[in-house]
């Protein structure tokens, strides 16, 4: 579904990674790790589309994701470091505008159940200034429910969380996989959801990339 061929990235003068390829298809998890600044959060957004890599392509079902515009965007969610929330909103007016933003028609029941699902129940009419920086994660991370994109892209998804916030998290994520759909996630906690038979990626100093 998703191919990466030859690609690089360049942070002033110096290469974070080259040459760099690999696929993910429905259904699989990629894990991507390494040390800080060796390029992760610049290699999601690029397979997001958000910046441009110096050199090699990124492929959604055979085709080039520049050429394919918002037919691409459609099928991605990203949920970067940042939550992307306005304080003075409540939870249920932060994810109706953050749906309409990914071009996502969602109606006020849809919104209740996302927050529910999340673990939000009781917080949805507060203004999210009023919440803990674990709620404000949450509410972010609601756009993964009310959003049917296929490939959720990730980046450090547990911060901030408690542990039976993480645990509701690793299933959910669980939960889309089991229905085809594909996740790339980066995180420095230790979580089940990167043991096992997944999918890794680590990014080096090098310019250097294992997969």
């Amino acid at each position: 579904m998703l191919e990466v061929v030859d690609l690089e990235c360049v942070r002033g003068d110096r290469k974070l990674f080259t040459q760099l390829s690999f696929s993910l298809s429905g259904g699989e998890l990629l894990y991507l790790y390494g040390q800080n600044g060796s390029g992760k959060t610049t290699l999601m957004r690029a397979i997001c589309g958000l910046l441009q890599p110096t050199e090699g392509e990124i492929r959604w079902e055979g085709e080039s994701i520049r050429e394919l515009s918002d037919e691409y965007t459609r099928e991605v969610v990203y949920i970067g470091h940042k939550n992307g929330i306005k304080d003075d909103l409540t939870a249920l007016e932060n994810l109706r505008i953050l749906s309409t933003l990914d071009g996502v028609h969602m109606s006020e029941d849809q919104a209740w159940d996302a927050l529910d699902r999340i673990g939000l129940r009781g917080f949805e009419d507060l203004p999210t200034q009023v919440l803990s920086q674990g709620q404000k994660r949450r509410v972010a991370l609601a756009r993964l429910l009310a959003h049917q994109a296929k490939f959720w892209i990730l980046d450090e998804p547990f911060t901030a969380l408690d542990k039976a916030a993480v645990s509701l998290l690793q299933q959910v994520i669980r939960d889309h996989l089991d229905s085809g759909g594909m996740v790339m996630l980066t995180t420095h906690q230790e979580v089940k959801l990167t043991e096992g038979q997944v999918k890794q990626l680590q990014l080096g100093g090098g310019g250097q990339a294992d997969v």
